[in-house]
């Protein structure tokens, strides 16, 4: 009776894979001077620009509404809803013209 040796199978070289680790979001705090009773809200390319999606709070010790945004490093266009109305940080001097013919602000995190 021949014996029969099973070949085995090379062993596998594991290797670490190198994972590239994601930038750290950072909290950026948008804030717009309005009256109290406004309803406010942020819209940008960071919630595609759902006008309302991410609602402002009013503080009034501060006499502004505010909201806190997780955001990855990069360059955003963002706008503030007030009452239904479009309009650009008026704190904010950064901007670029849209398609519909107004400004979008800008804000770049790092």
């Amino acid at each position: 009776m021949k014996k029969t040796t099973k070949a085995k199978a090379p062993a596998k070289a594991t290797r670490k894979r190198a994972t590239a680790k994601k930038p750290a979001a950072k909290s950026v705090i948008f804030t717009l001077h309005a009256e109290k009773g406004k309803k406010v809200c942020l819209a940008g390319q960071f919630n595609n620009w759902n006008p309302t999606a991410k609602k402002l709070a009013y503080k009034a010790k501060d006499d502004v509404y505010a909201t806190t945004v997780k955001l990855a490093p990069g360059t955003y266009e963002y706008k503030f809803v007030v009452d239904g109305v479009w309009c650009a940080d008026p704190a904010n001097v950064d901007s670029v013209r849209n398609d519909q013919g107004t400004f979008n602000s800008v804000i770049t995190v790092k």
